[in-house]
């Protein structure tokens, strides 16, 4: 089993005005989630959030413990969420086995010792996409199919943006610390995620990119309203989002994007929202 583990420093918004493409890229681009029989982890400084992927094809996969956690293992004063945007596979965790499908997530709380990744047919792997916060409490795992979502349907055709929103681990379908994610479906022939923009000043956000289809990309907008910057996507990346920043995009075809938030505040609908005729 492999481990590829990164750590990525909070940047000011004076900092960011005067990146070029190639340190915005380092700053808030995660490209690599996904890799055969490895666990790929960022760890963000913007609420000591983590995303990454367990991808097994060969091997079972281990959540690890990277040294900069300074913890005894990786869950001991975490939680997680991970959802399978791969084939059939398996979590188990703490000697309990969760079946996860295409687009299945789970809930693991504080203090599951020990979590392991198989995917049923290596030639079609489970891809076990990961969203973990600090917790302060422990709450039960909990699996969550999209009939125990909370489901929203936004937007329309006529403003390319026509969406299914699906709150997968979130308060109001089970009891969690701070860790926040769903997953939002853009409808053919809509190509915009979250338009009309927002910020919100108590949480953070990490957007992961996929179904997206061959030679096509996102262009992923973040910064300040008023001092844009934008981002391009390949299929299966990610990128960081600042409380300080808005969070959209634009893709060349319809997506799938799985969006993970932490920080002090529950609350789905808290954001300060922005006019589009009066972003920059």
């Amino acid at each position: 089993m492999n481990v590829f583990f990164e750590s990525r420093y909070a940047s000011s918004p004076g900092e960011v005005k005067r990146m070029n493409t190639e340190e915005l890229r380092n700053a808030f681009l995660i490209k690599k989630i996904f890799e055969a029989d490895t666990v790929c982890l960022t760890l963000t400084h913007y609420d000591r959030f983590i995303a990454g992927g367990a991808m097994p094809v060969n091997e079972i996969l281990t959540l690890p413990n990277p040294d900069e956690l300074k913890a005894g293992y990786f869950l001991e004063r975490r939680e997680v969420g991970i959802i399978n945007v791969g084939g059939k596979g398996n979590v188990t965790a703490d000697g309990v086995v969760y079946e996860l499908n295409y687009k299945e997530a789970l809930y693991l709380g504080k203090g599951t010792e020990v979590v392991q990744f198989i995917s049923e047919n290596g030639k079609e792997p489970a891809k076990f996409y990961i969203s973990s916060a600090p917790a302060h409490h422990s709450y039960p795992a909990g699996k969550i199919s999209g009939r125990d979502a909370a489901v929203v349907e936004l937007g329309s055709a006529a403003t390319s943006n026509h969406r299914v929103i699906n709150k997968l681990i979130v308060a109001s379908v089970l009891p969690v610390c701070q860790l926040q994610v769903g997953m939002t479906e853009l409808k053919p022939g809509s190509v915009w995620n979250t338009m009309p923009a927002h910020t919100h000043d108590r949480r953070m956000e990490v957007y992961f990119y996929f179904d997206l289809p061959q030679g096509h990309s996102v262009c992923h907008f973040m910064g300040q309203p008023q001092e844009t910057r934008h981002i391009w996507l390949q299929n299966e990346q990610a990128v960081i989002s600042p409380n300080w920043s808005i969070h959209a995009g634009a893709g060349t075809s319809n997506y799938t994007f799985i969006w993970g938030m932490a920080g002090e505040n529950l609350d789905y609908d808290d954001m300060d929202r922005c006019e589009i005729t009066g972003l920059r």
